[in-house]
């Protein structure tokens, strides 16, 4: 079952290293805002937290915990992709599947 966690913010948009002054060339501006807004609680009482401390992206649900890392040479150099594989990559650690479809972000167990 699908489960929609997010919408991903859109101001976030305006982050990106070509409208904004982000250097970073992951756009760590982009995937801060993002990670923001999935912080919430599942129907079934689970917390779902997502964190960026320098290209590792953490992905916390329930007492589960996967680790992604943001990868500019394999996965850009769009910031969108990058963050949408880190994701992917720290949602398969923690046994689940996550989405990024349409601007929404959701979760496949």
């Amino acid at each position: 079952m699908k489960t929609k966690i997010a919408a991903i913010p859109e101001h976030a948009e305006s982050l990106l290293s070509e409208n904004g002054d982000d250097a970073s060339g992951v756009g760590v501006n982009y995937a801060d805002a993002v990670l923001k807004a999935m912080k919430t609680t599942l129907e079934d009482g689970r917390k779902v937290l997502a964190k960026r401390r320098g290209l590792k992206i953490t992905l916390k649900i329930g007492h589960a915990t996967g680790e992604g890392l943001m990868r500019r040479l394999e996965h850009g150099p769009d910031p969108r992709e990058i963050l949408r594989h880190a994701l992917m990559e720290a949602g398969e650690a923690a046994g689940v599947d996550v989405e990024i479809k349409d601007d929404q972000i959701s979760l496949l167990p």
